[in-house]
């Protein structure tokens, strides 16, 4: 059985901040959790710059990329590959063919045939899209894999999010279906899987005819809207109004998760995250996987994932069964997910190796990744223990390493005697050379550095004991410092004790130091509850309003609607938007509670 799951991850790291990717964070954990060989995610968000050994060099598994050339932050696309399941033969990013490959100034299109995957549109269908093929090739919204038993798509199809990039978005899709129509007259068969930002039928939309009917269209014009028409095209069972177009009288692909699940409403695979949509499936579905028709007894299972978070998109997967029929026999699908020689019966004949079936578009071949090994690696060999370093030469026998392990403290030449641990008032012996080797007396300035560093540890060491612990502990009052006890000190106790006594009491006697200053009086200590009540006054958030309905806190947003009010801030109530995709009262939805930020008088925060 493989397994094939897309999905739009909305940022390559989000999922991370979700459970149960969060427990984790590796993309082997994440893969293995979606039980997936083949995972096809969109919308990375990433440039080639922003890749990572986590991405890459990911544990079992092989990777290939496509990154917008240009703008940061912006779509991306990427295919993950089981290598233990299969290992595709070629692999292209792009959909005209225009790009080239690592290393090579010849685009895919006029490589040889066998190193091609084939299918690209010709000059005059190239023509016909009316956007520059460079540009439409040039945002990362596009990989192709080959497997002896398929051609994979992992597409992200531009949005109309602005209205501004239709023409745009039409021609994405026409070259797709393009493409994928010369495929099959080339007699290969194709996986279309993705984020293609388009519904197919009302079913797929929550709300459909409401929306139909705010809009003043008929349903013979809202399944004839461009983008709509040319995927249903392509699809079986896909309703065209009137006539098909010309060269897309036949259809060529399968949705398997609407096949397998025909009648079933509410199978969203997005929901729009401004409105917190999700809870109240108020979403539509616009991820698929797609098969050839002649393919689709190939699957036994397609479903969407919409309990998985992590992004405003769930994933969608579809799995194939053991044992396929193929050109009339039964073959295990494993054969077909590899090389010939790899596989026989759905035993393997051969290992796994990077030198023959990693292909020159795959992540792990990138410059920057070459020749890498993962952390897991670096450890896995024991180190070899490290020698002691030997004796310098000429080393006396008295400085020979004793039983304990340290040098024998016998008669070290040059040095002073240590008796009962102190050097101090000590005589060299007569015999003593009168210079010394540069090893037995330390420089001057390595002396300054030891004392610097001894005293800098002092230092920290009196300020590592509780440290900061709030920022109360600013306005606190200091405590005065205790005397020392008897018990403690004694010898400090009595040095005070014979300066007490020898100390004139007396002015006349005291001679000179009764002309020093009297001690300066300590500053007075500001109350700590009147300074926590200022700073409390100073930086607390006004507490929001509390909606209508249910009495909870409001949410605050920002308007962004070009106009009058663009930029102004509004609270309104906090729940999601319900089913009907409406604001109710008296239901657990979203309710029509709405007040702006300038209109509320927040009262004073309490202490």
């Amino acid at each position: 059985m493989v397994r094939i799951t897309t999905w739009n991850v909305n940022g390559i790291r989000n999922p991370f901040g979700y459970q149960p990717w969060r427990d984790r964070r590796t993309f082997d954990y994440m893969f293995d959790l979606l039980e997936a060989d083949i995972v096809v995610m969109q919308e990375l968000k990433i440039q080639r710059k922003d890749l990572g050994d986590d991405m890459v060099l990911v544990p079992g598994w092989d990777c290939y990329f496509s990154l917008p050339k240009h703008k940061k932050g912006y779509s991306g696309v990427a295919i993950y590959t089981r290598n233990a399941v299969c290992a595709p033969i070629r692999a292209e990013e792009g959909l005209l063919g225009v790009l080239c490959p690592p290393g090579s100034s010849t685009p895919y299109r006029d490589q040889p045939e066998d190193a091609a995957i084939g299918g690209y549109p010709t000059p005059v269908q190239v023509a016909s899209l009316g956007v520059d093929p460079a540009a439409l090739d040039a945002e990362g919204r596009c990989v192709v894999l080959e497997f002896p038993a398929f051609v994979i798509f992992g597409v992200y199809s531009p949005a109309n999010s602005n209205g501004l990039r239709d023409d745009f978005r039409y021609g994405f899709l026409t070259a797709l279906d393009t493409r994928i129509r010369n495929l099959k007259k080339m007699g290969k068969r194709v996986i279309l899987t993705g984020d293609l930002n388009v519904s197919r039928e009302e079913i797929d939309t929550a709300k459909a005819e409401e929306s139909m009917r705010s809009e003043g269209i008929t349903r013979e014009d809202y399944m004839n809207t461009p983008n709509r028409r040319v995927f249903n095209q392509l699809l079986e069972h896909g309703r065209v109004p009137g006539a098909r177009d010309e060269g897309r009288e036949e259809p060529v692909l399968w949705d398997l998760c609407r096949e397998m699940h025909p009648e079933r409403e509410g199978m969203f695979t997005h929901w729009e995250q401004k409105i917190n949509a999700r809870p109240g499936n108020f979403g539509s579905r616009i991820d698929y996987v797609l098969c050839s028709i002649e393919m689709k007894d190939w699957f036994h299972d397609a479903n969407i994932q919409e309990g998985l978070m992590g992004s405003d998109h769930c994933p969608v997967y579809a799995s194939t069964k053991d044992i396929v029929e193929h050109e009339g026999e039964q073959v295990h699908m494993v054969d077909l997910m590899n090389a010939p020689g790899i596989f026989k019966s759905g035993v393997r004949l051969r290992e796994y190796s990077p030198a023959q079936d990693l292909r020159p578009l795959s992540g792990r071949l990138l410059p920057e990744f070459d020749k890498r090994r993962s952390i897991k690696d670096m450890f896995s060999k024991a180190r070899a223990p490290s020698k002691a370093p030997p004796l310098p030469p000429h080393t006396p026998p008295d400085l020979q390493v004793g039983s304990t392990g340290q040098l024998n403290p016998a008669v070290v030449p040059g040095a002073p005697p240590t008796v009962n641990g102190s050097a101090a008032n000590q005589k060299l012996p007569l015999n003593a050379p009168e210079k010394r080797r540069a090893s037995d007396a330390p420089p001057a300035s390595s002396a300054k550095k030891s004392k610097t560093n001894a005293a800098a540890s002092s230092q920290t060491r009196s300020f590592s004991g509780k440290g900061q612990q709030s920022l109360r502990g600013f306005f606190a009052p200091k405590a005065s410092p205790a005397k020392p006890k008897l018990e403690d000190s004694p010898s400090e106790y009595a040095l005070d004790k014979k300066h007490s006594q020898d100390t004139p009491t007396s002015s006349e006697e005291a001679g000179p130091l009764s002309s020093l200053p009297p001690p300066a009086t300590p500053p007075s200590v500001r109350d700590p509850e009147a300074s926590k009540e200022s700073w409390v006054k100073l930086f607390s958030k006004k507490p929001p309003p509390r909606c209508e309905s249910h009495d909870e806190p409001c949410k605050s947003f920002i308007t962004k609607k070009p106009g009058v009010n663009c930029g102004r801030q509004f609270w309104t109530c906090s729940r999601p938007l319900g089913p009907s995709g409406q604001k109710e009262n008296g239901t657990q939805w979203r309710c029509g509670t709405f007040i702006w930020s300038s209109d509320w008088n927040a009262p004073s925060p309490q202490k």
